[in-house]
């Protein structure tokens, strides 16, 4: 009976230090963050954005509209004002935002409203969907420098918006590149999405 208090308070002792630890510590730095990116077909942008080092993950979905949980038709249809678009999860510490959006100013062809390519229509717009104020400041920075650099005339038309609820697209359009790299090939080379990207942005 004499040894129970004894083990009770030892107990109660690293209980209190490893609460005090706990407090002493300061909270785990974010380790992941997110970008949305609209440039046309969703299966182009991942693409484009799957081999940028630093990103973690990409989504293919709909954001931007009036409907809950849309369907790829019905996004088609052009009836719910919802963007066909890409979440991106990526490594701060391996690929800032402005990077991120640099690269995406490069995917695309930002002198076209409402149209990518081949595909026409209000899904197939460009925009980029901020996520916070840091985010919106590094675009409008991005932005004003390359109204100022950029190698053709046409003035640039992509939207900036704050992010809204983001729709996960069904499963057969994640990484459809990589599931049916046949048929994404004949898909992106008869759109002239690579042609015209050279044309404006010149050879990568």
């Amino acid at each position: 009976m004499t040894r129970r208090p004894t083990f009770l308070g030892a107990a109660a002792g690293l209980l209190a230090l490893g609460l005090g630890l706990a407090t002493a510590m300061p909270a785990q730095a974010q380790t992941t963050a997110k970008a949305t990116f609209a440039g046309g077909c969703f299966w182009c942008v991942e693409a484009d954005f799957d081999k940028v080092p630093g990103v973690v993950s990409t989504t293919s979905g709909y954001i931007g509209g009036t409907v809950a949980n849309p369907t790829y038709e019905q996004v088609s249809a052009k009836t719910t004002g919802h963007t066909e678009a890409v979440e991106i999860v990526f490594d701060p510490a391996k690929v800032s935002y402005a990077k991120l959006v640099e690269h995406f100013w490069r995917t695309i062809d930002p002198t076209t409203k409402d149209r990518q390519f081949c595909d026409a229509g209000f899904p197939y717009r460009t925009a980029i969907f901020t996520h916070d104020a840091q985010q919106a400041a590094a675009v409008k920075q991005s932005l004003e420098a390359l109204e100022k650099t950029k190698p053709f005339k046409e003035p640039i038309v992509t939207v900036v918006l704050p992010a809204t609820t983001f729709y996960q697209a069904e499963a057969y359009h994640q990484d459809y590149y990589k599931k049916n790299p046949v048929r994404y090939s004949y898909y992106r080379s008869s759109c002239g999405r690579d042609a015209r990207l050279k044309q404006l942005w010149g050879t990568p």
